[in-house]
C-alpha cells in the first residue's frame, strides 16, 4: 500500500467517527454531506428477467463462505442472473484456495467476481461495498456477509418480489438463524478445507427484521452506482489495519434517507459463531471481543433479538 495513505486511528479519527455518529444520530440534513440519492422517479423499474449482485467481504471466513458459495452451486437461480462479489485479501490464503476452487465451477445463471484487496483496506467493508457500488452494472445490489446462505428458490423469490419496484433500499423481513456454534464444532469444521458443503437447516430459527440491517441491504442499482456506499464520508473510506467495527452501515441508511422497505423472501439463513476469525486468535483484543460477543449472544437468545 502506498506510503501516503494514512491508516485510521488516534484521536483525530475517533474524533471524526464521533462527529458522524452525532450527524447520523440528529439526523442533520444530508445535502451538507453527500449529494442526495436520484429521485424516485429517475430510477428505473425494471421488469421481468433482473440482475442482482451480491456482495460479500471475507478475511479469515473461508469456513463460512464455503457454506454460501455452497449454497449457489446446490440452488442455483433460474430466474434472476447473479454476480457474486467477494472482497477478500491474498494473505488468506484459505481463503484464496476457497475462490479458486469454485472459480472452477460453472454454476447457471451465476457469475463469480472475486476482488482481491490489499488487507487494510477490506479490514474497511464500506471501501469494498463502495467499489462494488459505483461499477456494478446489476439492477439490485445486495450488501451481505459471507456468514449468510441461500435456499429454497430465495434469489428468483428477490427477483419476483423486486419487479418494477423503484425503492431506494429493501430489505428482507426475515431469516433464519443457526445455534450458535462454538469453535471445533462439526459443522465449522467440515469446512476447513476448500470443498462444497450441505447445512441441515432444521436447527436453525426465524429473526423477524423491522429496518434494514448490515446483510440485509438490498439497494436500487441506480442508487448504488449515483451514491455509492458512504462515499462521501473520508472516514468510511479511509484504510485501517483492523477489521473495522460496521458503524457505516447507519450512516449508508441516514444517506439514503430510509430505513429500507420489507419484501417478503423465503430461504435466506445465517451461520452464527461465537469466535470471531477476523481477530488474532490469541490477542488480548480477541479474548475481550469473544467474551463481549458471547454476552450478547446470551442477551439476545433471553431477550427475544435485537
Amino acid at each position: 500500500m502506498p506510503d501516503s495513505v494514512a491508516l485510521a486511528g488516534g484521536l483525530g479519527y475517533r474524533l471524526r467517527i464521533g462527529l458522524n455518529w452525532l450527524a447520523v444520530s440528529l439526523r442533520l440534513p444530508v445535502r451538507w454531506f453527500s449529494s442526495p440519492p436520484p429521485p424516485e422517479r429517475e430510477r428505473a423499474a425494471r421488469t421481468g428477467r433482473l440482475h442482482i449482485e451480491i456482495v460479500s467481504h471475507c478475511w479469515r471466513y473461508s469456513h463460512l463462505l464455503a457454506y454460501q458459495l455452497s449454497s449457489l452451486l446446490k440452488d442455483p437461480p433460474r430466474d434472476v442472473d447473479v454476480t457474486m462479489t467477494v472482497f477478500h485479501s491474498p494473505e488468506d490464503a484459505d481463503t484464496v484456495a476457497l475462490l479458486e476452487l469454485f472459480g472452477t465451477m460453472q454454476v447457471p445463471n451465476v457469475t463469480w467476481n472475486w476482488q482481491a484487496l490489499d488487507k487494510t483496506r477490506l479490514f474497511r467493508r464500506s471501501i469494498g461495498r463502495n467499489q462494488a457500488a459505483l461499477a456494478s452494472r446489476a439492477d439490485w445490489v445486495w450488501f451481505n456477509d459471507c456468514d449468510v446462505i441461500f435456499r429454497d428458490g430465495c434469489l428468483d423469490a428477490i427477483g419476483r418480489a423486486l419487479q418494477g419496484r423503484r425503492d431506494a433500499l429493501v430489505y428482507p423481513s426475515h431469516e433464519h438463524v443457526s445455534p450458535v456454534y462454538e469453535p471445533g464444532d462439526a459443522v465449522l469444521e467440515a469446512a476447513r478445507r476448500p470443498r462444497v458443503v450441505e447445512i441441515d437447516p432444521a436447527s436453525f430459527s426465524r429473526r423477524d427484521y423491522t429496518r434494514a440491517v448490515g446483510a440485509m441491504q438490498i439497494t436500487h442499482g441506480d442508487v448504488a452506482r449515483a451514491c455509492g456506499y458512504c462515499r462521501d464520508i473520508s472516514v468510511f473510506q479511509q484504510p485501517t489495519d483492523h477489521f473495522a467495527k460496521a458503524r457505516e452501515d447507519r450512516a449508508f441508511r441516514w444517506l439514503l434517507g430510509t430505513e429500507g422497505v420489507a419484501v417478503e423472501v423465503p430461504g435466506i439463513y445465517r451461520i452464527r459463531h461465537q469466535a470471531k476469525g477476523r481477530y488474532h486468535k490469541q490477542g488480548v483484543h480477541s479474548r475481550t471481543r469473544t467474551w463481549v460477543r458471547s454476552i450478547q449472544l446470551h442477551f439476545r437468545e433471553g431477550g427475544g433479538g435485537r
